[in-house]
């Protein structure tokens, strides 16, 4: 059980626990993270994380140093096919590590997805036109059209990339083989779906991130619906955790009657769980689909920085807006985002 919870990344100071084996105790280089927004990991074990819009950058963790590899750190839309480092973005919030080596960046407020060759070091385009709007479902990825893309995950075939459209209200699918874009869940309207309807033509209130598990299920977190949302192999949605208003009580009990806060990221852990970044409630915590339980894995609730060290519970966290696990060792990792700090949680 993993019970101790350490700090990987605290502006330019870098610590590793007992279980780390890929990062080692080194001192980073005098510069602070800004916000950062999410982490990956690609197959050799590198760090990866983005900082969002006063960030705007990619950068990596390198024999303990943390390296900037993308991102000139101003606003913009710009460097396609070119060195990262002289790469505009606006706001980055999220990333994933794909099949052929390359990590897919959410460049959300452009409206589009990116790639970055950590070989070559060079940006590309990937998806979307960066005109906002909603298009191309059908059709090849370069001529759709979205509405900030907040969120990508892989399927277990690693064949499918799944971009939340948040402001489409939709999740949507591209075959990374023939490129071609296609919606999975959200008919474009606000509102909670029904249970037990297709998803494709059911609402979504705030759809902020989406993750695919190893079944295929896909599951849905509404950052202003408060809930957690499942659509399940034949396409029909359901509810599962939360009550669709702002709370923080109902722990330790059924998730339909436990209340989160504005969550803003998920994660599927190794046992099919669904890690939660109940970032308004300042904590992290796991559904189970077992027990259909919502359960504490960080985070006291009270927004601060103490505890770092200690038991998970007894962490302070400030607006955490990532939760990934690292594959193979199974190491929960936090982007603490207004901490401006990146945690992980250790055996």
């Amino acid at each position: 059980m993993r019970h101790t919870l350490a700090l990987v990344l605290s502006f330019a100071t870098l610590s590793t626990g007992a279980a780390a084996d890929k990062i080692i105790l080194a001192h980073a280089p005098e510069e602070k993270l800004v916000a950062p927004f999410a982490v990956t990991f690609t197959a050799d074990g590198t760090l990866y994380f983005v900082e969002m819009e006063k960030g705007q950058r990619l950068r990596k963790i390198v024999n303990g140093a943390v390296v900037t590899v993308a991102g000139t750190g101003d606003k913009g839309n710009d460097g396609d096919g070119g060195k990262g480092l002289m790469a505009k973005f606006n706001g980055l919030h999220h990333l994933i590590a794909g099949p052929d080596d390359l990590i897919y960046l959410a460049d959300t407020f452009n409206n589009r997805v990116r790639t970055f060759d950590p070989k070559a070091g060079m940006i590309s385009k990937y998806a979307g036109t960066g005109e906002k709007g909603f298009a191309g479902d059908g059709g090849p990825a370069d001529d759709a059209k979205f509405g900030g893309v907040h969120c990508l995950d892989l399927d277990k075939s690693r064949a499918n990339l799944y971009l939340t459209d948040l402001d489409n209200r939709r999740i949507r699918k591209l075959d990374l083989k023939t490129r071609t874009v296609t919606t999975v869940a959200g008919n474009g309207q606000k509102g909670v779906p029904k249970d037990g309807e297709k998803a494709v033509d059911q609402p979504l209130a705030d759809p902020r991130a989406a993750v695919v598990d190893s079944q295929g299920r896909i599951y849905i977190l509404e950052r202003g619906g408060h809930a957690l949302r499942v659509v399940d192999e034949k396409g029909l949605i359901r509810t599962v955790a939360g009550t669709g208003k702002a709370g923080a009580a109902g722990l330790g009990g059924p998730a339909l009657k436990a209340a989160m806060n504005g969550p803003k990221h998920l994660c599927v852990d190794t046992d099919g769980s669904v890690l939660i970044a109940d970032t308004e409630n300042h904590r992290i915590v796991r559904y189970s689909p077992k027990t259909e339980k919502l359960d504490l894995v960080a985070g006291t609730g009270k927004k601060g920085s103490a505890g770092v060290g200690g038991d998970p519970a007894a962490v302070e966290l400030s607006q955490p807006h990532g939760v990934t696990v690292q594959p193979k060792t199974n190491i929960i990792f936090i982007a603490d985002s207004s901490n401006n700090r990146i945690l992980k949680i250790v055996k």
